[in-house]
C-alpha cells in the first residue's frame, strides 16, 4: 500500500512539473483565440478556451457578422435532442471535454454552429498557432486559430 501511495505522489509530482514547463513555456491552450473561415480566410469568431474539472472547453464569446447578417444567430441546426438547439451562438460552448494527453489535447468534441454537427476533436499547439482537427473516422478538416492578446 505504501508503494502505491508513493508511486501515486511521483505520478502527481511529475505531471505537475510537465505541466509547470508547457505553461511557463507559453504553451497553454486557455485563453482566447479567433477563428478564421479556411475557404476565404475572413475573422469568424473569438473562442475562448478555459479549463474545469482537469478538462478543456471552448465557448464562442464574440461573432465577426458582416452588414446585412443576423447578429444574434441562434443554433437552428443542432439537432433536437441538443440543448443547445435554437440557442445564441455567441456564449455556445462548442469544445468539450478534451483531455490533455502529452503534447495534444483528445477525447472530446467540437461543434459547427452552422451546420449543427458534432465531431470528434483534437487540439496542439504549432508554432503559436491552435491546431483545431474535426473529424468522423478517418476524414478530418483542420484549422489554424490565432492566439489573441
Amino acid at each position: 500500500m505504501k508503494n502505491c501511495s508513493r508511486l501515486s505522489l511521483l505520478i502527481l509530482i511529475v505531471s505537475m512539473l510537465f505541466t509547470g514547463v508547457a505553461l511557463a513555456n507559453g504553451e497553454s491552450i486557455v485563453g482566447k483565440w479567433k477563428t478564421v473561415n479556411d475557404v476565404n480566410n475572413e475573422p469568424q469568431s473569438i473562442v475562448q478556451i478555459f479549463e474545469k474539472q482537469g478538462k478543456y472547453y471552448g465557448k464562442i464569446i464574440e461573432l465577426f457578422r458582416k452588414p446585412g447578417e443576423d447578429p444574434y444567430p441562434v443554433c437552428d441546426k443542432c439537432s433536437d435532442d441538443d440543448p443547445r438547439k435554437d440557442k445564441p451562438i455567441t456564449g455556445m460552448e462548442i469544445i468539450r471535454d478534451m483531455v490533455m494527453k502529452g503534447d495534444t489535447f483528445k477525447n472530446g468534441t467540437i461543434t459547427d454552429p452552422d451546420n449543427g454537427k458534432i465531431y470528434d476533436c483534437k487540439l496542439w499547439l504549432k508554432d503559436n498557432k491552435l491546431m483545431v482537427r474535426g473529424y468522423v473516422a478517418f476524414l478530418y478538416r483542420t484549422q489554424y486559430w490565432y492566439r489573441v492578446e
